[in-house]
């Protein structure tokens, strides 16, 4: 349930640490007025609200902390749905703290992380996702992370979830119209209609969901493993998908002990490298290691770079690695390619790591076997946080025992649970479901001013 507003007043400093033109120090709650009034060199109760005034923060001595700008916000009309005052000062972590101060001195609460943003939530000014957004988008990574961060809080995703439940309302309404006057006659819909209805929800949802593997990828950028046996290229490689020198190459096998993780941007997508210790058996403990380390990378990892040496061609180590790797996520790259080689097997991709022949097409390569030959959406909506995934998981797969039910013949008053439970779990995204604990939680993932 959405509550009302709370009875203390917090601050913060809503700008980053470190030195800049410009820092802002918020604050929100029933006694902004009566802590600007205190700091400030005028008295805002005469004030319109959303305005910008000139003035002076003095320390308690009296001495002038700095010449300021402030801004009045009264409620309703604001973020957080509480008056706000934001008061504007010279960028630096020392000015923008002793203002902070003042305000703490005076009666003001020190701001948990997100907490505007989560009073905002409370007071019914956004939705969960809307409130998720705005963590999103100051984070972004890329443009498309940037626009399906705008999407959320422009509301799209919003908007879904309750056409979901708006429509799953309505069903749950006939079944129980059918439960609790299945004498009467009454007609609300036949059987085949609701199905209809269902099946046509249920595919709605599963097409959202599906978006949650791009989303993720947009969002937390895309995890590729280089793998292959000793001294085949991985560290020339990884050297020249970053255009410099970051991986020690050397023509002894054996030399990459560790995993090595670098970050840089193909097409705009943030890639997460990681350069593994060759795959092979060793009997040194250090070394071991590396090679367990590198098998976790390969767990984990969205794509995988096979790389194999053109000049030899394959080896039996090679081919003892190539079944222990799932087609759908793997690339064969054959490297050394300026060299006399082996002919590679047609899907491979040639390339030269040490020449740098072969590397656009190999980013381009990466698009098409990560989105399916589509590449990543600038439009349209898309699932970016795991809460929201598994929550429409829970959903639909609950909408689909209805569906699977009511087929079978299950009377419905067996079906109304499953279907409210659907309900239920639609509602944890847009927060009308979720216990204070969950929103703390949430929250707490925040900047601190926001």
């Amino acid at each position: 349930m959405i509550r009302g507003t709370t009875q203390t007043t917090i601050a913060a400093i809503a700008t980053p640490p470190g030195e800049g033109g410009v820092a802002i120090i918020r604050l929100s709650g029933p006694q902004s007025v009566e802590v600007g009034n205190r700091l400030f060199s005028k008295k805002l109760d005469a004030l319109t609200t959303h305005t910008i005034h000139f003035g002076r923060v003095k320390d308690k001595q009296g001495e002038v902390i700095d010449d300021v700008l402030l801004l009045l916000m009264r409620a309703p009309r604001t973020f957080t749905g509480e008056d706000v005052v934001e008061i504007h000062c010279h960028g630096g972590t020392l000015i923008s703290k002793k203002i902070l101060e003042r305000a703490l001195e005076e009666g003001a609460q020190m701001a948990a992380p997100g907490e505007f943003s989560q009073r905002a939530f409370l007071n019914g000014k956004i939705d969960l996702t809307r409130a998720e957004a705005i963590q999103s988008l100051i984070s972004a990574k890329n443009n498309f992370a940037l626009k399906a961060a705008q999407s959320h809080l422009q509301g799209a995703l919003h908007q879904k979830i309750v056409k979901f439940k708006n429509q799953l309302t309505a069903i749950a309404a006939i079944f129980e119209a059918w439960v609790d006057f299945p004498e009467e006659g009454l007609e609300f819909a036949s059987e085949a209609e609701v199905l209809g209805e269902l099946g046509e929800t249920s595919k709605e949802m599963r097409a959202l969901l599906e978006t949650a593997k791009e989303g993720r990828l947009i969002l937390d950028g895309i995890q590729i493993a280089l793998i292959g046996a000793p001294n085949v290229g991985k560290s020339s490689l990884m050297n020249a998908l970053l255009e410099k020198e970051r991986a020690i190459v050397s023509p002894h096998a054996g030399t990459t002990r560790d995993t090595v993780e670098e970050h840089f941007k193909i097409g705009g997508l943030h890639v997460i490298l990681t350069d593994t210790a060759g795959i092979r058996e060793v009997g040194e403990e250090v070394e071991q290691e590396g090679i367990r380390r590198s098998k976790a990378a390969l767990e984990k990892a969205d794509l995988l770079f096979f790389l194999v040496d053109g000049e030899r061609g394959w080896t039996d180590e090679e081919k003892d690695i190539l079944p222990l790797l799932p087609e759908e996520k793997t690339l064969l790259i054959w490297n050394k390619v300026d060299r006399p080689h082996i002919s590679p097997p047609t899907h491979a991709i040639k390339i030269s790591a040490k020449e740098g022949f072969g590397i656009e097409a190999l980013k381009k390569a990466v698009q098409q076997k990560v989105f399916e030959g589509k590449g990543p959406s600038e439009e349209g909506l898309l699932l970016t946080e795991m809460r929201h995934r598994e929550a429409l998981q829970e959903g639909v797969v609950l909408l689909e025992k209805v569906i699977e039910g009511l087929t079978s013949g299950v009377s419905p008053e067996f079906l109304v649970f499953d279907l409210r439970s659907s309900l239920k779990a639609l509602g944890k995204i847009i927060g009308s479901d979720l216990q204070e604990d969950i929103l703390n939680a949430i929250f707490s993932r925040f900047c601190i001013g926001k």
